[in-house]
């Protein structure tokens, strides 16, 4: 009994190794410990921390003048007004802005796009170790924290489970369908009927666009989360959904059965969903994620949603998606018409 109990448990060990789903068990602890090391490194001070200050606003002299000292720590743009500066704040030209309290005399009021963001952090212990190195221990310069973006967690969360739907059915389940037909032979088959290759592509590509915005709708639906624009958030999911529904069919016809296309594809889950959904958390994360898709597709949606942004401000994020999902789509049937390991 406990040598047929061992000879099976070898046996599935050696399954593990040859479908590569053992890939998995060594990549995403490594995975994970790589991104909470950009997350939490202990060098978490920035170099250098645009502040706005609104031109006709009188601020404390002691306060100008150690900001302009401070180390080259701050570098301090001038606003017109403040509502210039709130835009500025959502375009992310500055870090934060300074206005002057009106309940505190020499106090300042720092408007932020996030609250717990790290940038605020950093620029509240900025603030506070150069207050102490002029005045010492008085009263606080900064007395107040403004948000910019003042919704509930509920509504601050949603950008990040809208990309982890689009990704987990683009990543985990297109790729494994599309394995699935090929290990089968069932694409073999449909093949040798009148069907063309890109009527099958069109078909799986739709499918795949449906399943996302069903996803998110019911998403939207369940939590009646209410928002404007709602035709910049429309064209943002369809062509969030074509470019990662073609990504999902590209990775499907790398892989020659089911098992390993679900490795490949957790494999490429992880690093679009991490870097992008922690990038508010991390210098580090903030300057790799851009050059993922999902960040490009993750950005316009949380603007959407929470600043109230427009297609019309996000046009170069929409043709950079579309110009990835007609690449994946043109690779997946280059792939296709040479029966890549069918």
């Amino acid at each position: 009994m406990i040598r047929n109990i061992l000879i099976l448990t070898s046996n599935d060990l050696a399954i593990s190794f040859k479908n590569k789903t053992i890939y998995l068990i060594f990549f995403i602890p490594f995975f994970v410990f790589f991104s909470l090391e950009l997350v939490d490194s202990k060098n978490t001070e920035i170099k250098n921390i645009n502040i706005g200050l609104i031109q006709k606003e009188i601020y404390a002299p002691d306060i100008l003048q150690a900001m302009r000292t401070g180390a080259g720590v701050f570098r301090v743009y001038h606003v017109a007004s403040e509502e210039e500066g709130r835009k500025w704040l959502k375009e992310k030209k500055i870090d934060g802005l300074l206005l002057k309290s009106e309940k505190e005399q020499n106090s300042l009021v720092l408007v932020v796009l996030k609250k717990e963001a790290l940038i605020t952090l950093s620029i509240v212990e900025s603030f506070s170790a150069l207050q102490k190195a002029v005045e010492g221990n008085n009263i606080n310069w900064i007395s107040d924290i403004r948000p910019l973006q003042e919704e509930g967690i509920q509504k601050q969360t949603l950008p990040t489970w809208i990309l982890m739907l689009v990704l987990l059915v683009s990543f985990i389940i297109m790729p494994a369908q599309v394995a699935e037909e090929k290990e089968k032979k069932l694409l073999l088959a449909l093949l040798q009927t009148p069907m063309r290759e890109i009527e099958w592509l069109i078909a799986k590509l739709l499918l795949g666009m449906i399943l996302i915005l069903i996803a998110v709708l019911s998403l939207h639906l369940m939590g009646k989360f209410n928002f404007e624009n709602r035709w910049s958030y429309a064209a943002f999911m369809a062509v969030g959904s074509f470019c990662f529904s073609s990504y999902g069919i590209f990775l499907g016809f790398l892989c020659r059965n089911q098992a390993s296309a679900r490795t490949l594809g957790v494999i490429f889950y992880l690093p679009h969903l991490l870097p992008s959904a922690l990038s508010d958390f991390s210098q580090k994360l903030t300057a790799i994620a851009p050059f993922l898709p999902s960040y490009l597709f993750y950005e316009p949606v949380k603007s959407i949603l929470l600043d109230d942004g427009r297609i019309t401000n996000l046009f170069w994020e929409w043709i950079y998606l579309l110009l990835v999902g007609l690449l994946t789509f043109f690779f997946a049937h280059l792939l296709m018409k040479k029966r890549w390991l069918m």
